[in-house]
C-alpha cells in the first residue's frame, strides 16, 4: 500500500480504558504478541451499534477479567483521539481496512483486589501486567501510540 492509499483509509472506532487503582496508579500490560516492550492499557473495537461506554466495560472484562461491578466510571475524553499505524503495519492489521484508530477513552476506578485481575482470558492479549505511575506508563508505550497516551494522561491526570 502506498502512503496515498493509506491516507484514504478510515479510522477504526475504538475505546480505551485507563484503569486506576486506589493509589492513583494505572494498569498497564505487555502485549502477548510482541517480544519487544509493548505495554498498553486495555483497548478494543466498538461493535456495530454498541455504545462506547458499554464497549469500554466489555473490553475491560475481556482483557483483564475485571467485571463492570468492580469499577466506577469516573470520566471520559471529550472527543475522539486518533492515531495512525506505521505504514508497514497497515496491511497486516485489521486486514488493511483502517489507517489507525480513533479512540474514546474512559477513566475507570478499580474497586476490587488485585487478585480479581486475570489476564489469562479466553483469548489472552497480555503476558504480564503491573500498576504504574503516568510517567512510567508513557515511557513504555510503543512510539506510534505515545502521543495518544500523553493526551489521555493529560486529560485524566487531575483525577488520578
Amino acid at each position: 500500500m502506498t502512503p496515498e492509499d493509506i491516507s484514504k483509509l478510515p479510522y477504526r472506532p475504538c475505546v480505551g480504558v485507563m484503569l486506576v487503582n486506589r493509589d492513583g496508579l494505572i494498569f498497564a500490560a505487555q502485549r502477548i504478541d510482541n517480544d519487544a516492550p509493548a505495554w498498553q492499557m486495555p483497548q478494543g473495537g466498538i461493535d456495530e451499534g454498541e455504545d462506547p461506554r458499554a464497549a469500554a466495560l466489555r473490553e475491560l472484562e475481556e482483557e483483564t477479567g475485571v467485571p463492570a461491578s468492580m469499577v466506577t466510571v469516573e470520566s471520559q475524553t471529550e472527543g475522539w483521539v486518533p492515531y495512525d499505524l506505521p505504514h508497514d503495519l497497515v496491511p497486516k492489521v485489521w486486514k488493511g481496512r483502517f489507517r489507525g484508530q480513533q479512540q474514546k477513552w474512559f477513566l475507570l476506578r478499580f474497586n476490587g483486589a488485585d487478585s480479581a485481575i486475570d489476564i489469562k482470558t479466553n483469548t489472552p492479549e497480555f503476558s504480564e501486567w503491573r500498576w504504574v505511575d503516568p510517567d512510567t506508563l508513557l515511557g513504555n508505550i510503543v512510539p506510534f501510540k505515545r502521543n495518544v497516551y500523553a493526551k489521555v494522561i493529560e486529560a485524566f491526570r487531575p483525577l488520578l
